[in-house]
Formats: C-alpha cells, sequence, structure tokens
C-alpha cells in the first residue's frame, strides 16, 4: 500500500494541546475520506497537505494512516481548490464564492487569482471592493507561503508561519535566518526551546554569543513570568548552566557583556544577611529603580488643593454618608488629607469601600479632577459600582499608543487628576506600576487601596508588599471585621485562613460557605461538575457558566484547570462545530480567559469573556467581554484557554457570585495559605470546598509562599548611588 497520500483536510477530530497529536480526516482526490493521525499541530480544515507516513489498523477505530512529515502542498483538482478558497485562509472568499469562482475558471482557478485577479468581477456578485481584499490577501499569503515553504525545511508549523509573518512582514525570512532567538522574544508562543531547534538546524553553534545571550535572557524572562524582578547572579548561572548545557565560565562572561551593552543590570543588594550580586533584564531595573523615583516626586510634590481642618472633615462625612467610621478608618481618611501618597490595606469586611466613598465624598467638595481606577475590568467595575463614579482599568486610564507601542499618558502627557484612587492595589506589577506612577502629576495625591494577602501579581514584583516593607510611605492596615460582614462565613474563614487557623467547615443550610468531603480526586471531580451543572444552578437559581466560577490550584491531574475545563465544556456546552488550536476545542457558547495582554484588542491577561459567534469556515470567532465584542483570528487562538476552571492566579481581581475550589493533597506543591484566602475572598455570595481536609490543613500551614526576588524595597530606601557588580 502507498506510503505517501495527498488531499485536504475535511475536519480535524481531535488535537492534544501537550504534544500536537491530533486526528484529522483527509478527503483523496477519489472522494475517498481516511483518518489522519500524527503530529500536526497546526492543521487547518480546508488546506491540501501531502502525508508521508505508514497504514496501520487501530483495534477500536480501524484503518488510519499513520503521518511521519506531511507538507502544505497547493490544491490540484477542482474540490480541492474549491476546499481550499472556501476555508477561510483568503478574507473575501466564503464557500459560495469559492463555489462560483471555480464554476466560473475551472482548474486555471489560482493562476487567476495570482495573475489576472481584475478576472474576477466576472463572477456573478462580485464587486471590486471585495476584488481589492482578495488581491490583498492573496498577496499576503503569497508571502506567508513563501515563508511557510522556508520555514517547513526547519520543521516550523504553518500557524507559527503566520505568526512569525505578522511580526516580521517581508522581513521574516531575512530575520529567522540571521538571528533566530528573536522569534522567542518577540513571538507569543515561541519559547527558547523552538527557537533554539530552528538555530541548530540554521548552523548556529552552541557556543555562538547570540545562542548563549538568548538563553540568559530567556531565563530571566521565564523567571519574570515566575514573578521575579531580579535573580542570584550565582543562581541564574546554574539555571542558564542547565538549559544551555555550556561551560559556566562562557555563560559568566556573557552576562558581563550583556550588562556593557546595557542588556542587562547587576546590583548587589542584602539577602538573608549577605550582600549578593543580583542580576536584571534593564527594562525590569529602569521600572523598580523608576517606581522609587516616582514615589519620592509625588510624596514630596505640592498639593493644589486647599487645606482641610481633618477632624471637621471626618465630623461632616460620617454624617453626609450616615456612617460610623472605626478609628483606623479616620486614621485613613484624615491621612487622605494630609499626605501626597498613601497605602490602605486590610482584609474582606474591614471596610475598604466605606473608607473610598467617605474619601471621595469629602476629595469632591475640593476638585473635580478625581481619577479612580484598578488593574482589572471586573474589579474596575466593582469600584464604579460601589462608588456610583467612572472607574476605568489602568490600561484603559493610560491610554495605548500602537505607534510608539507604549501609553499615550506619562509624564510628558500626565493624566489630569488632583487625586488618583487606585483599588486592588496588590495585583499591579512592575512595569504597569511605573507606567501609572509615570503618569501620576507632580500635584495628584495617590491612594493606593489592596489586601497585601492576597496573591501576589501575576506579572513580576511584590509591588504592594515591597512597598509597605520600605517604611517610607504612610500605611493604614485595617484589622476589625465590621458587623454586616461578620456575619458572612466567607469573611470569617478568609479572616481565620489569613491568621493560619483552619476554617469553619460545619455546614449548615442557611450558610455562605460548604466544605464537602472527598479523598478519592475521582469523587472530587465528580462532585464539582455535579455542583456548577445541577446542585447550585438548581439550588441558588445561578446560571453554571456566568455565576459560578471553578478555581484550582494546579493546571495538571484529574482535578487540575485542563481536565476540569474538558469535562464541563462536554457537561455544559456539547455539540456544535468546533474549532482547534493547540489541542483545545472551542464552542460557540464557551466561557473563556484571555491569557495575555493585547493592548491592539484591548483586552488582557485575565479578562473572562463569551464566544458569541464561531466561523469554522473562515477560522474566526467573536469573543464578548462585557460590552465589547472582538474578533479572533485562528493564530490568535494560542492566546485564550476556556474558562470554566482557571487558576487562582489568573482570577485575581474578580469575583463570582459563587465560587467552587476542589483542593486535595495532590496539589500539595501549590497549597499555600494566599491561595486558599485569595479563592474564597472571590466569592460574594457562595463558596464551596470541595476534598480532603488534609489539603486544607496543609493549604493554612504553609505561609513560606515562594519568596519572589526583587530590588524595590531596597531602592525605595537607599536613595544614593547603587553598588554595581
Amino acid at each position: 500500500m502507498e506510503n505517501q497520500i495527498s488531499g485536504y483536510i475535511e475536519r480535524i477530530t481531535y488535537q492534544n494541546g501537550d504534544n500536537g497529536y491530533t486526528v484529522a480526516v483527509l478527503h483523496l482526490k477519489s472522494a475517498k475520506e481516511v483518518t489522519l493521525v500524527g503530529t500536526m499541530p497546526d492543521l487547518m480544515p480546508g488546506i491540501t497537505v501531502r502525508c508521508d507516513g505508514k497504514w496501520k489498523n487501530h483495534l477500536v477505530f480501524g484503518q488510519q494512516f499513520e503521518v511521519a512529515e506531511y507538507k502544505i502542498i497547493a490544491p490540484a483538482d477542482l474540490l480541492g481548490i474549491r476546499k481550499y478558497l472556501g476555508s477561510g485562509l483568503v478574507k473575501g472568499i466564503g464557500p459560495k464564492f469559492a463555489e462560483r469562482i471555480v464554476e466560473r475558471f475551472g482548474t486555471a482557478t489560482l493562476d487567476i487569482i495570482d495573475e489576472n485577479p481584475d478576472r474576477l468581477l466576472e463572477v456573478v456578485g462580485m464587486g471590486a471592493k471585495r476584488v481589492e481584499m482578495i488581491r490583498e490577501c492573496w498577496q499576503a499569503q503569497k508571502t506567508i507561503r513563501d515563508v511557510m515553504v522556508f520555514l517547513q525545511r526547519y520543521s516550523v508549523s504553518p500557524i507559527f508561519a503566520q505568526k512569525i509573518f505578522k511580526t516580521y512582514g517581508q522581513e521574516s525570512i531575512r530575520v529567522v535566518s540571521e538571528t533566530p532567538y528573536a522569534l522567542a522574544r518577540d513571538i507569543f508562543g515561541v519559547g527558547f526551546k523552538m527557537a533554539d531547534q530552528l538555530a541548530e538546524k540554521l548552523g548556529i553553534e552552541k557556543e555562538a554569543p547570540q545562542r548563549i545571550d538568548a538563553g540568559i535572557e530567556y531565563v530571566l524572562q521565564q523567571l519574570a513570568e515566575e514573578g521575579h524582578v531580579c535573580y542570584p547572579l550565582s543562581e541564574l548561572v546554574k539555571v542558564a548552566n542547565e538549559i544551555l548545557e555550556a561551560p559556566v565560565a562562557l555563560i559568566e562572561a556573557r552576562i558581563e557583556a550583556l550588562k556593557e551593552a546595557r542588556r542587562l543590570e547587576g546590583i548587589s543588594q542584602v539577602y538573608g544577611g549577605s550582600l549578593l550580586p543580583f542580576i536584571w533584564l534593564r527594562p525590569l531595573y529602569l521600572a523598580e529603580v523608576g517606581i522609587a523615583q516616582e514615589l519620592r516626586r509625588l510624596k514630596y510634590g505640592h498639593s493644589v488643593l486647599r487645606s482641610v481642618d481633618p477632624h471637621k472633615a471626618l465630623a461632616w462625612v460620617q454624617e453626609h454618608l450616615k456612617i460610623k467610621l472605626a478609628e483606623q478608618q479616620m486614621v485613613a481618611v484624615a491621612q487622605t488629607l494630609t499626605d501626597k501618597v498613601q497605602i490602605i490595606t486590610g482584609g474582606p469586611g474591614t471596610g475598604k469601600s466605606t473608607i473610598t466613598k467617605a474619601i471621595l465624598a469629602i476629595c469632591e467638595k475640593l476638585t473635580s479632577k478625581i481619577c479612580l481606577c484598578a488593574p482589572t475590568g471586573k474589579a474596575a467595575k466593582r469600584m464604579a459600582e460601589i462608588t456610583g463614579k467612572k472607574a476605568s482599568t489602568i490600561h484603559t486610564l493610560l491610554e495605548y499608543d500602537f505607534r510608539k507601542r507604549g501609553f499615550k499618558r506619562d509624564k510628558h502627557n500626565p493624566l489630569e487628576c488632583d487625586i488618583l484612587i487606585v483599588d486592588e492595589a496588590s495585583m499591579i506589577d512592575t512595569y504597569l506600576m511605573m507606567a501609572l506612577l509615570r503618569a501620576a502629576p507632580n500635584e495628584a495625591r495617590v491612594i493606593f487601596v489592596g489586601d497585601i494577602n492576597q496573591l501576589p501579581s501575576v506579572g513580576p514584583g511584590n509591588v504592594l508588599k515591597d512597598l509597605i516593607q520600605s517604611n517610607q510611605l504612610p500605611v493604614t492596615t485595617l484589622n476589625e471585621i465590621f458587623r454586616q460582614a461578620a456575619g458572612s462565613r466567607i469573611v470569617t474563614n478568609a479572616h481565620r485562613i489569613n491568621k493560619g487557623q483552619l476554617p469553619d467547615i460545619a455546614n449548615h443550610s442557611d450558610s455562605d460557605f460548604f466544605f464537602l468531603e472527598a479523598e478519592d480526586p475521582q469523587v472530587v471531580l465528580e462532585q464539582t461538575v455535579g455542583l456548577v451543572t445541577q446542585r447550585l444552578p438548581r439550588t441558588y437559581q445561578l446560571d453554571p457558566k456566568k455565576d459560578i466560577q471553578v478555581l484550582a490550584p494546579m493546571k495538571k491531574g484529574i482535578i487540575g484547570t485542563e481536565n476540569l475545563n474538558r469535562v464541563l465544556q462536554d457537561a455544559l456546552n456539547a455539540g456544535g462545530t468546533p474549532l482547534f488550536r493547540g489541542g483545545r476545542k472551542f464552542l460557540l457558547g464557551d466561557k473563556v480567559m484571555q491569557q495575555r495582554n493585547d493592548y491592539q484588542k484591548e483586552v488582557y491577561n485575565g479578562d473572562v469573556g463569551y464566544i458569541i459567534d464561531l466561523d469554522p469556515v473562515q477560522q474566526q470567532l467573536v469573543i464578548q467581554f462585557d460590552e465589547r465584542e472582538v474578533i479572533y483570528e485562528a493564530s490568535d487562538l494560542d492566546e485564550l484557554n476556556l474558562a470554566y476552571a482557571v487558576s487562582v492566579h489568573k482570577y485575581q481581581g474578580s469575583e463570582c457570585r459563587c465560587v467552587v475550589m476542589p483542593i486535595h493533597t495532590s496539589h500539595f506543591i501549590l497549597l499555600h495559605r494566599n491561595l486558599l484566602y485569595t479563592g474564597v475572598t472571590r466569592g460574594k455570595e457562595r463558596v464551596i470546598i470541595v476534598g480532603n481536609k488534609k489539603a486544607l490543613s496543609l493549604a493554612v500551614q504553609t505561609d513560606d509562599v515562594k519568596r519572589r526576588y526583587t530590588g524595590l524595597k531596597g531602592f525605595m530606601v537607599d536613595q544614593g548611588v547603587y553598588a554595581h557588580v
């Protein structure tokens, strides 16, 4: 039997995101359909491929063609041409026009589009605008095909070829040939290992400076994704040596060269009682030093607001809002009237929202130039609901500029505000804090409100905690739980967890906090799915997609987010024609989460939305994020994950009516007090923990949170010259 077959991809039936293993249906010229299996991570319906491999008989699924290698080729017959044009790869041509074009031009269709596209006007219903769209897309596709042909020699997938072209355009082949490691830095989804494999095939030596430099920067970038702003020099060398398998002396020499080139910075700082050398990526170093400098500027800047007697203001605001402020709350409000920069921190139920409303009421008598913001859309929306005033995300407030690839609001074009109140400040990473502070005018008073016992930011740094520990800014810590909040077991248990005490897990029908015990992970899974799909919607009239959020500590495993998402998708949203990307299946109606900041789409890491339109032909879907609809192309889909279940870290700053948390000893690596605390405080009306008591106890007792290496605390304290290493 032949070991090479060709045809067009009819549909994708399965993909594994971890290893790219794919099951697809291939339509042969003979009209026979065969099943392809193998590592083909980026096949798309409609494309024509030539596959090399062997036939085999599967005990359950029957005859299959096991693909060893595959190559995308131009379709040769009418059916293949029609399928290719109707696949959505060429904008302006869907199945209807594909049928008409092929009917008019037959096997000469592709030559006509390539050489004389104006003849497409001969097709019924085809207008000049559509022809121009097809012409532009075809030329782009032509260049992409050249890039694909070049990259296929080096086993780079078609989807990544599209992303490379989208980033570098006509320069794609030159950039890939000369500086393949740039791909790891510039293109989401291309890591150092993929770039390294490509570089090896291009003939770049293992000890080439280009490779060692890229490896060192890659390690620091990966550490930044784990939250570190800097890293001890000795540990950095050790990690880089494991990845690069290059001599330590060479790595050390290249670190020195990168410092001289101002791509890295090295400074000694005290850690564990000793003065140790640390290394920063230069942008992160500049951000940390910049935060310290900007806060000093704001702290000592002149306020334009008239002086107010704090005692009179406190008496007036309590009468005006019909509230009684506790002692620490009064201290926080009074500091707003005297200090230029301050921090207010406290857990749930301690009155942070009340303070914000009181500060606003007083400040509105002094100025109309007040800005309210928070790191996420959900947090900003909640802030607006609490205060009754407009609040925006920090990104929106700073106004991203695509031309300069940065924010429009900065020191040259500052925000127009006398008061800047920032909620959920514990979520702000180093880069975003620097951008926000740079845009604050000298006269502004800046108030940070947050809970430092929550998980730190998803991005690098532990900014709020570092600022508090530096003792350079006024801080008010709220620790009194108010009577109204004290009736909530979500609130009281969150505070118990924070103090290192086990939560009260006795279940009462009128409670807002429940614990369902299960020892077997499979039972935990079944209980979690049953709660989301049946018990909670039926008992509390909750929408399983919009009102319930599953939060899990880990990604892998039977009760990790990946498997939970697969099972919950099947239970809540089965059916329909899917789009596949990287092993993930997307369906109309799915709940999804954005995985990175995308300024062009104006969606950010952690934003949750719902698929409201899905076109498997055009390989495109539309997602509703709050009031906005955003279009995603096939090459954008690796920015998305299903969000029926998400990590606690990714859900920071968001709240849901009901939170379900599977907690099990199989999660032991990630079971920490602040993770459990953060997860519990995400639930507005109900929190249900499913798992075993041992895991709950382990999480409560484990307070040695993995340290994030940062330099901000030191930069805040030391205003002089720092010792470079």
